[in-house]
């Protein structure tokens, strides 16, 4: 089952993706000294990177509780339909209205909770995902920068080992430079 929590991962990488579709410093002066060129496999740094992982959980952490507590509602409330259900062919009307009434209410006020608490989250996914994002963008920045990059892609068919930087980013990132 894929709870918003689970899911956050799988967002997360999609949507950096699509923010960092291209990285890229200036195009070479010399034609003939080359283009130095890297790759950066930004899913496998948000999948593996301690930074992405500490967001996740605190996310996670954030939300495991509400999240518990929706669950344990709608499983009480399945169990009042369940029983309402088992009772109602034998209940009089004047019983069998209100309690109906109540698990509507119920129902009603659980998925406002859910919607709620799913809005909460994406804001607060979104917030995160921006942070990592903006941090991301300075670290392969620097790099190329620093190392003189003329372009830095962030998907490719294929990326030689020479020209994946992805280590270097992904350490830069975790460790705060």
């Amino acid at each position: 089952m894929n709870t918003p929590i689970r899911l956050f991962a799988r967002h997360f990488a999609l949507a950096v993706s699509l923010a960092l579709a291209m990285v890229g410093g200036a195009a070479a002066q010399d034609a003939k000294a080359g283009a130095k060129v890297g790759a950066v496999n930004v899913e496998r740094i948000l999948r593996d990177s301690s930074t992405a992982k500490a967001v996740s959980a605190k996310l996670e952490q954030d939300f495991s509780k509400r999240e518990r507590d929706l669950r344990a509602s709608a499983d009480q409330l399945r169990q009042a339909v369940e029983k309402f259900e088992r009772e109602s062919p034998t209940l009089p009307e004047s019983q069998r209205t209100p309690r109906q009434r109540q698990l509507v209410d119920q129902e009603r006020d659980l998925q406002r909770r859910q919607r709620d608490f799913q809005e909460e989250l994406n804001l607060r996914r979104n917030e995160a995902l921006q942070q990592v994002v903006e941090k991301l963008n300075r670290v392969i920045r620097t790099i190329a920068e620093a190392e003189k990059y003329d372009l830095i892609v962030q998907e490719a068919y294929y990326v030689s080992p020479r020209v994946d930087i992805t280590d270097r980013v992904m350490s830069q990132l975790d460790s705060g430079k």
